[in-house]
């Protein structure tokens, strides 16, 4: 991966990590365009520019975050988040099997994409609009419905604002609930990228392949300080374009997306 791939990968990760689109699609699909998907540095850097998405939604919610008085908060989140711990550490083989195919991921994002554009019609009586009405056992079950994004293509983001719809919160409260669990989701996945897990071809750590060179350091860093700055952009535009319209823009984008790139790896890339 050359330093104008990371700052692409870095660009997708910022625009699409917070949004109902599976930012793991689409960088699946950015790095099998150019061909860099089976590296293992470019697996490492997919989940570790995470980071700086993370960093985006704490700097925006900093109230939030730090208002150690409402220590409630902090449980709900640990509770949500437990579900995918869990499970993700479970399945991470099939997991990582999966990530290689890109055509079931197309499929994923093109179902995910119907699901959308009928989500309001499913969730009519939502009536929670704020985080401290939500109990800990709505955050719990929230948390599981985002164990479905382990599936690529599904977005992380699209599973835990159905599953706080499906709970009675209105669009805007499941998407910032949905925000803030990403915070701990992500903050977990990416310490055991970097310093537990093992990757395949290479037989390193997550830290081994990053202190491997100079450049992989520069694109990690570079990677998150893009990722961190593209995501505050993402999450304010998202949260206008929920209120004003909805889900169905982002249903008919999966649709689109995944017949597109469904099409372009069953013929370009079987030839």
């Amino acid at each position: 991966m050359d330093f104008i791939q990371a700052v692409i990968l870095a660009i997708i990760e910022g625009l699409t990590e917070y949004l109902p689109v599976s930012s793991t699609a689409h960088m699946i699909f950015a790095s099998s365009y150019y061909g860099i998907q089976e590296d293992d540095f470019v697996k490492l850097f997919q989940v570790s520019i995470q980071f700086g998405a993370i960093l985006a939604v704490v700097a925006l919610y900093w109230r939030k975050f730090f208002d150690f008085s409402k220590f409630n908060f902090y449980i709900k989140l640990a509770c949500a988040v437990v579900p995918a711990l869990l499970l993700g550490y479970l399945f991470d083989d099939m997991i990582e099997a999966v990530l290689g195919n890109p055509v079931p991921i197309a499929i994923v994002l093109i179902v995910g994409g119907v699901i959308l554009l009928f989500i309001e019609d499913f969730f009519k009586n939502t009536t929670i609009d704020k985080e401290e009405d939500i109990t800990i056992k709505k955050a719990v079950t929230i948390g599981f419905w985002q164990c479905l994004a382990m599936m690529p293509g599904t977005s992380r983001s699209a599973a835990s604002i159905i599953g706080g719809m499906q709970q009675g919160l209105t669009r805007q409260a499941a998407a910032e609930f949905s925000f803030f669990l990403a915070v701990p989701t992500m903050m977990a996945v990416t310490v055991y990228s970097i310093f537990i897990k093992t990757y395949e071809h290479s037989g390193l750590k997550g830290y081994e392949l990053l202190t491997q060179s100079s450049d992989n350091i520069k694109m990690f860093l570079t990677g998150n300080i893009i990722a961190f700055i593209v995501a505050i952009i993402a999450i304010k535009g998202f949260i206008g374009l929920i209120k004003k319209y909805g889900f169905k823009p982002w249903g008919w984008y999966r649709i689109i997306a995944g017949v597109l790139l469904l099409a372009y790896f069953l013929t370009f890339k079987s030839n």
